[in-house]
């Protein structure tokens, strides 16, 4: 099936956003895993390979249209030097991509491709459910302290 052509390069805009996030939280969680925070490490982890499968959905779908993914385009990937850094590095990302995938949904209405709007609607869902973990997190580092926090994240 033919796609909007300016769909088509939306959805490869949203394709190289995740795969920056794929590769900020993987180092995330490597960091985390150095430092003996288990728990974070699983934490980035999951949401690495939750980007892993959106950008195999975005990929999918391109092709379903009839285009080319691209993929050897990355975003500028901000690692954070420590966890709360790291956290508000994220925070950042998930607004951002937040942001795009609305836009990216008005556009699929706008063009009357309403599979893609679907299909770009529930990543949204899973970018919303991201945020509130990072949220999540950075509210309890404010109600703990830091350092009380992170006795949390190390695994028994």
């Amino acid at each position: 099936m033919k796609g909007n052509k300016k769909l088509i390069a939306t959805l490869n805009a949203l394709l190289a956003d995740e795969l920056t996030a794929i590769n900020q939280y993987m180092v995330h969680s490597e960091m985390c895993d150095d430092w003996g925070y288990g728990k974070l490490h699983a934490h980035f982890e999951k949401r690495a390979i939750d980007e892993m499968k959106h950008a195999e959905k975005l990929i999918g779908r391109i092709l379903f249209l009839e285009g080319t993914p691209v993929v050897a385009t990355l975003n500028r990937i901000t690692i954070g030097a420590d966890v709360p850094e790291q956290l508000a590095n994220d925070h950042s990302a998930e607004e951002g991509a937040i942001a795009a995938y609305n836009n990216a949904i008005v556009l699929a209405g706008e063009v009357k491709d309403f599979a893609t709007r679907d299909l770009l609607q529930q990543i949204l869902n899973d970018e919303d459910d991201h945020m509130d973990g990072i949220e999540g997190l950075q509210g309890q580092i404010e109600q703990m302290t830091l350092q009380v926090f992170l006795t949390t994240q190390v695994k028994e």
